[in-house]
């Protein structure tokens, strides 16, 4: 059911696939195109009904190509549905909206490897937590150890991971390894607001609040689902890695935010768009108004990447510290760095036809099969990595883009996806007992708040098994290997 009081009709489903189940045009007056649900039915029928409302509506919106598309871990959101996936052609009017982006910019997930087995790390792994918690600020309105004046950070966030490479925070390969390789070259500080710069300035390095998490996990053997990729891409049995999840904090929300009061003034006003949800706000991509969202989007995006290229940097001081070695011979390479809050112009190919389409993916991530040229080289033959978080108790899963992608604009689900809000969350479990839970599970947490922990209790979200699931069946991506926590930092 959905979160609020307010109640919501469930569609009549047209069954495509075992995993994939359609909505009509005739389901709400206005819609340009069906909507498309990726999911087994059991995620279909315990779906909260939200979703259905929020992604019909997006059907709704000028320059729409194919359908409005919603992952696995679907679940109401800001405008669009979080899973939500759309693609608009800016020649047909097509629009861009913050709501199908997501106010935290580029939030993404970055993974990590280590040459260091569980056996190795485990009489540390209590120290190693305890480190990372004090050296990657985490929880709301925390501020990093980097110190920049406001005109610096305009520099950093039209430059991304090319200043934090410049300014000894990465290698030279960990830029290979990220998305855009880290940058996206039509950035313009001059489209972000001041209030928004004043958010932001103070934040490269922290993790932030919510679902978003620092974390230590093993690679258990019979987690190894696709033997020969995982080997090829530095996986091994009982190896320790990090992954972790975080974005563009304050200054990705705020220009949202700015954003989205300038579409609400012009949308109709100016460009005469109708929308039935004023989350939607929009305008033509092509705009004035469009531009400048997009170009201060890609401000977010650079803020993002160097801000995780930051917290690696910590990480890898940390490690370096309790083991006595560089992090070099520890292996900490990057696997790569994938986001899930974005808009992107790219070529697709509808009814046969190839086309240049902005594709929103609200958390939704990237999943493109192998050949495409959004994939960086070094994975360009196999496909693309895809990191998806489950939640802190449950594991996360490394996927490749899969064969059938191209069906959802390259792309597939981001997390397990919540079945409660946070508030319900605290009412249900409380965040001590819940640490002493996990710490009989053998995960040590860390955590900024008790009730921040108990938001984000295993309970509160999907099974991420079955998420997963749902996408390797739909061949929209592939397992490669289950990835189980052992330590946690929390904001």
């Amino acid at each position: 059911m959905p979160f609020g009081n307010q109640v919501f009709k469930k569609p009549e489903f047209k069954k495509i696939s075992d995993v994939v189940w359609e909505i009509p045009t005739s389901f709400k007056q206005g819609m340009n195109v069906p909507a498309r649900i990726f999911a087994t039915k059991k995620i279909v029928d315990a779906m909260d009904l939200q979703v259905y409302d929020q992604i019909t509506n997006v059907a709704n919106l000028p320059g729409i190509q194919k359908y409005a598309f919603c992952m696995p871990d679907g679940h109401s959101g800001y405008g669009f549905p979080i899973g939500g996936v759309a693609a608009f052609d800016p020649d047909e009017n097509g629009v861009i909206s913050p709501g199908g982006i997501g106010f935290d910019i580029n939030c993404g997930m970055r993974l990590v490897l280590t040459n260091l087995t569980y056996d190795q790390v485990k009489p540390h792994l209590k120290a190693i937590v305890d480190k990372l918690f004090e050296r990657v600020p985490a929880g709301v309105g925390s501020t990093g150890f980097v110190k920049l004046t406001k005109d610096q950070f305009r520099k950093v966030v039209e430059e991304g991971a090319e200043w934090a490479l410049d300014n000894g925070y990465a290698w030279k390969e960990d830029l290979e390894r990220t998305e855009l390789n880290g940058k996206a070259e039509w950035a313009d500080n001059s489209k972000v607001s001041p209030k928004a710069i004043e958010r932001g300035f103070n934040q490269i390095g922290t993790l932030g609040s919510g679902n978003h998490y620092l974390e230590i996990q093993v690679v258990k053997p019979e987690n190894i689902l696709d033997k020969e990729l995982a080997k090829k891409w530095g996986l091994f049995p009982n190896q320790i890695v990090i992954m972790f999840h975080c974005g563009s904090r304050g200054f990705g929300h705020q220009i949202g935010t700015d954003y989205l009061q300038t579409f609400l003034s012009v949308m109709e006003r100016k460009y005469g768009i109708k929308i039935l949800d004023r989350e939607l706000a929009c305008a033509p991509f092509n705009s004035p108004e469009g531009q400048d969202y997009f170009k201060a989007m890609a401000c977010a995006v650079n803020m993002s990447f160097v801000n995780r290229q930051v917290i690696l940097h910590r990480i890898r001081e940390v490690f370096s510290g309790v083991f006595k070695q560089d992090a070099e011979k520890l292996g900490m390479h990057m696997l790569f760095d994938v986001a899930h809050n974005r808009a992107s112009l790219e070529e697709h190919e509808v009814n046969g036809k190839k086309k240049k389409l902005i594709v929103h993916r609200k958390g939704a991530t990237g999943s493109y099969p192998s050949g495409r040229e959004e994939i960086p080289k070094l994975y360009r033959n196999d496909g693309s990595p895809v990191i998806i978080g489950g939640s802190m108790e449950t594991g996360s899963y490394l996927l490749v883009g899969g064969e059938k992608s191209n069906e959802t604009f390259c792309s597939t689900a981001h997390g397990s996806g919540r079945t409660m809000s946070r508030t319900a969350a605290t009412r249900m479990f409380r965040g001590d007992e819940l640490q002493k839970d996990m710490m009989q599970k053998g995960i040590y947490v860390k955590s900024v708040s008790f009730s921040g922990l108990a938001e984000e209790a295993g309970g509160a979200y999907k099974n991420i098994d079955d998420v997963i699931e749902a996408t390797h069946l739909a061949g929209i991506s592939r397992k490669v290997c289950k990835l189980i926590p052992v330590g946690n930092v929390k904001g």
